[in-house]
């Protein structure tokens, strides 16, 4: 049997081998890269924030050439060897990887280039076809055909499409996700999972064109970025190159459809989902193509406030993820749903079903894939110093980078004396967000009180101040209060100090009702 390397160059083809299978955004990926550098790893303080880190999403991955060295040096012993044949499996994939590796190192910066590009243009339609034919030509060079050498399962062309891909998520990921707390870095290794699985050879392999009959259930406080993380998955997903036109597929840009289901009517939300024909309805002067039709086999409809449809739609969404197949509205043909379906919620879904607002069987369609997004207060309690980051990336994108500095200074000086540093931020990214531009227009932010209404909190003290509520009345109305707060139970047993059981204890509903 033909060995291709030493001792020493098998543990760096193993790394390395690894490397291209492991989640990006994982510990085990800073583990494997400080393996293979040794001295010259570099810890990646700000991964996400700016332009050389959206390029190569880690300060080390430029310094990762042993893989297209150690691929040049076994392909020689390969070829002197006369082919695959006389190779162990395993060696053969620890080569094929490493070529894998080499390759993606050529596309890396061009398709940068051009993702940046087509947001500039809001349109992907590029030729490659040039700079496709320089790729495959290494691609064979690597894996003659001649040698018998090419991996099964795999292509020029197929590869040219799942390294978009790759270079797409990281892309979106890292414009989705902004800051370095475990909380973060644990949500952007959530997505990546989303998109690629946990076993990227596996989807390297065969699942590329199979996720989309997988949902993904967003859940999370409003103003968390769900609708980021759900628009970083679709505009992400798998789209197959075509060789004879030199273009993709698709528009990846054009592939995502967001939905705000608690805006529309019944009527108007089914005929944006599944179109409708001429005469269905008062208005429907036309006939009319819906999301489900229009967003195609590549596309995704994220559907927002899920929790927000009545049982009746429900019951038809429901019918569209079983069966991928829908009629407009006023027609009886079925027509064929060929996208993937990403919903999210900010309510607590299990509550939703118990109180019978949200059907089981439709919950148990949509969580197969499930992310939670993390609100500003959790984030910023297990890593307090993540708040000037956030607020510096904020400050950023209002007033630009050469303004963000001081902007960020001012917010946080104004944050550190006015709020203090246990605020709990109730409105998450979206009322930071806000703060940033009061104190850039006015240099001062003044939350309103939102949380509770005020006559029942002023009952509440009034009835503990003149002791005359019973113990169990006061614990009973107290965590009602905090729970129309903080709508989720979690939330009320960290801050009480109780257990989740005992919230639901307490938890009044009548007077929960006057609440919401």
């Amino acid at each position: 049997m033909t060995q291709l390397f030493s001792s020493d160059e098998r543990r760096s083809a193993e790394n390395l081998s690894s490397l291209l299978a492991c989640n990006p955004f994982t510990p085990k990926r800073r583990e494997l890269e400080r393996a293979i550098l040794g001295n010259d790893y570099e810890d990646p303080s700000s991964p996400n924030v700016g332009e050389h880190s959206r390029r190569l999403f880690s300060p080390n991955l430029v310094k990762l050439g042993a893989a297209g060295k150690l691929a040049d040096k076994a392909r020689e012993t390969i070829l002197q060897s006369k082919g695959k044949g006389k190779l162990q499996a395993k060696e053969f994939a620890l080569y094929r990887d490493l070529a894998f590796l080499a390759l993606f190192d050529e596309v890396r910066d061009y398709f940068i280039e051009k993702i940046e590009l087509a947001h500039e243009r809001e349109t992907e339609s590029e030729n490659h076809g040039v700079f496709f034919r320089a790729f495959a030509e290494h691609f064979s060079w690597f894996f003659p055909e001649r040698e018998n050498l090419t991996p099964a399962g795999f292509s020029a062309t197929h590869l040219f499409a799942l390294f978009f891909q790759v270079r797409r998520a990281f892309f979106h990921i890292f414009n989705a996700i902004v800051g370095n707390s475990p909380a973060l870095e644990a949500l952007r290794a959530r997505v990546w999972e989303s998109i690629f699985t946990h076993d990227m050879l596996r989807y390297l392999r065969s699942l590329c064109g199979r996720l989309g009959d997988i949902t993904t259930l967003i859940s999370g406080p409003s103003g968390t970025g769900k609708e980021l993380v759900a628009r970083a998955i679709g505009l992400s997903r798998f789209i197959p190159y075509d060789e004879k036109t030199g273009r993709f597929a698709s528009d990846f840009l054009a592939a995502f459809h967001p939905i705000n289901l608690s805006a529309l009517s019944e009527t108007l939300l089914e005929s944006e989902l599944f179109g409708h024909a001429k005469g269905a309805f008062t208005g429907a002067l036309q006939n009319r193509k819906g999301y489900f039709e229009t967003c195609g086999m590549h596309g995704s409809v994220f559907l927002d406030e899920i929790t927000e449809t009545k049982p009746e739609a429900q019951v038809k969404l429901l019918r569209v993820l079983q069966t991928r197949r829908f009629q407009r509205l006023g027609e009886v043909q079925p027509t064929r749903f060929e996208g993937k379906v990403i919903a999210a919620t900010n309510r607590d879904l299990a509550e939703e079903m118990k109180a019978g607002r949200f059907r089981e069987d439709f919950y148990y369609r949509l969580c197969s894939n499930r992310i939670s997004t993390p609100s500003l207060e959790e984030i910023l309690r297990d890593s307090p110093g993540e708040l000037e980051h956030l607020v510096e990336f904020v400050a950023g994108r209002v007033a630009g980078l050469d303004e963000a500095s001081a902007l960020a200074d001012e917010t946080c000086n104004w944050i550190n004396r006015k709020l203090g540093s246990d605020y709990p931020w109730p409105g998450n990214f979206r009322e930071l967000q806000q703060c940033v531009r009061n104190i850039l227009i006015h240099r001062e932010y003044h939350p309103e009180e939102l949380s509770i209404p005020h006559s029942q909190a002023e009952l509440l003290a009034n009835d503990f101040t003149e002791g005359s509520i019973p113990l169990e009345k006061l614990q009973s109305r107290y965590v009602t209060l905090v729970y129309a707060k903080t709508g989720k139970y979690e939330e009320v047993a960290r801050r009480l100090g109780i257990d989740r059981r005992t919230v639901k204890k307490y938890l009044d509903a009548e007077m929960l009702a006057t609440l919401e």
